[in-house]
């Protein structure tokens, strides 16, 4: 590894961690300051899914940063108090099965958040008459817009990345391949010099020789 390569490296590992706490600061301000709760909400899910990207332990503490809102001074809009654990939950998993895999298992884990949401609005009024949030068209639209729109950027983010090194890669394997012909040619070079060198010793050897007959 060259210098150069080590220092590319720790610049992007600055950068992440200096990109994800920026996000979790934001979302702190955010959550500190309140406002309605749809708002609130999409700020939420969203950033904990943008600030995952760069570190699992950004994701979880982003999800942690829900709770803020009930220390406000302004307090939590009176929603938050249900729908932190109702959106927590599923958030947690979207993050672990984001975690298991590459990009092709998003798609699972946006099933399990939205499907987790929807059940829990078509059944929770069922159970709890009085629980109509889940059913609030506003509150699942809100909720699974921000899981599509930070799924569908780390999907890119994934698939870009995937192609940058398996060309990183390509180039590598290609320029391995070209160092032994080169070592070859100069090795082959290095061998003719000196039979040709000997081929003139042998023809001046012999042109004195017939001198000396003479």
């Amino acid at each position: 590894m060259t210098a150069e390569t080590r220092n590319r490296g720790r610049f992007l590992d600055f950068m992440r961690v200096f990109t994800g706490l920026t996000l979790l600061g934001i979302l702190a301000f955010l959550m500190w300051a309140t406002g309605e709760w749809p708002a609130l909400l999409f700020i939420w899910v969203l950033l904990v899914i943008l600030a995952d990207e760069l570190g699992g332990w950004f994701g979880y503490l982003g999800l942690l940063l829900g709770g803020l809102a009930f220390f406000a001074p302004g307090g939590a809009p009176a929603q938050w108090a249900v729908i932190v654990p109702l959106v927590a939950g599923p958030l947690m998993g979207l993050l672990l099965i984001k975690h298991s895999g590459g990009p092709f298992v998003l798609p699972f884990a946006g099933l399990l958040f939205a499907g987790t949401l929807l059940a829990t609005g078509r059944f929770g009024p069922r159970i709890d008459p009085q629980l109509t949030l889940p059913a609030n068209v506003e509150f699942q639209r809100t909720a699974i817009l921000a899981m599509m729109i930070g799924l569908a950027f780390s999907f890119v983010r994934q698939v870009v990345g995937i192609i940058l090194r398996r060309r990183a890669a390509r180039t590598r394997d290609q320029h391995r391949a070209r160092v032994p012909v080169a070592a070859g040619q100069d090795r082959g070079t290095a061998e003719r010099v000196p039979d040709t060198v000997a081929g003139r010793e042998t023809v001046n050897s012999s042109a004195n020789d017939e001198t000396s007959g003479k």
